[in-house]
């Protein structure tokens, strides 16, 4: 039986990725990537020579069948996005979607994620959270969702762009207040930092520098606030 192989690859440190993830990558007959520059660097780093194939949000229809009719004839294909878990803010989700419609196997490789791993180093609460992903690019429609996020009681995580993380922390500052919360930048990576305290605080931290590299937001709930007037 052929098998989709939905294979979580590092965010950042190549070590990271599992044992199990480089032989599943080695063994399969195709890889579909979001990038395939950036997993032949992963390939290349563990002499891996599986072919490849691009697939991302720009040709997901017409890529999707092509692997789905792949995998009907018996071909085993592994998933992946750029770094970390697929489908989670990255391609993946229709060919999975699609290949439980058509009876084919799914199996998870798990392993990192950038969203989990800020949560585990923020600080805040874990046994609950949620996820949100990447805001809205309009300052309108990215302040009603922030504003909808409000009085969430849960902890938050979002992710976000270099380009706009001040814009961003403002408006957390104006929507939440004096709430804690973390800035993880770069994880795993040479240059990682995180930096905690209210958005006033971290805005001062990052205020007339140049910010680069991937940005999770973790937000403390609603609750946790209260806890600390």
């Amino acid at each position: 039986m052929s098998t989709l192989f939905v294979v979580a690859t590092p965010i950042g440190n190549l070590e990271d990725v599992t044992y199990r993830a480089v032989r599943i990558l080695a063994e399969v007959d195709l890889i579909a990537a979001e990038d395939t520059r950036q997993t032949k660097i992963l390939l290349n780093h563990y002499q891996i020579n599986t072919p490849l194939t691009a697939y991302h949000k720009f040709n997901i229809k017409s890529k999707t069948q092509y692997l789905i009719n792949l995998l009907q004839q018996g071909k085993n294909i592994v998933l992946v996005s750029d770094s970390g878990t697929p489908g989670i803010s990255d391609p993946g989700y229709e060919l999975i979607r699609e290949s439980v419609n058509q009876n084919i196997r799914v199996e998870a490789i798990p392993g990192p994620s950038a969203a989990i791993t800020a949560l585990s180093v923020s600080g805040l609460p874990t046994d609950e959270f949620i996820f949100v992903g990447f805001l809205h690019k309009k300052p309108g429609k990215k302040r009603r969702e922030l504003t909808a996020l409000q009085k969430e009681n849960k902890t938050i995580i979002i992710y976000e762009s270099p380009y706009r993380l001040l814009k961003t922390l403002e408006e957390i500052k104006n929507i939440f207040g004096e709430r804690p919360l973390a800035v993880c930048r770069e994880l795993t990576k040479k240059f990682e930092e995180t930096v905690r305290g209210t958005a006033r605080e971290v805005i001062t931290h990052f205020v007339g520098r140049m910010v680069k590299g991937e940005i999770v937001i973790v937000i403390s709930a609603q609750d946790t606030q209260r806890e600390r007037e």
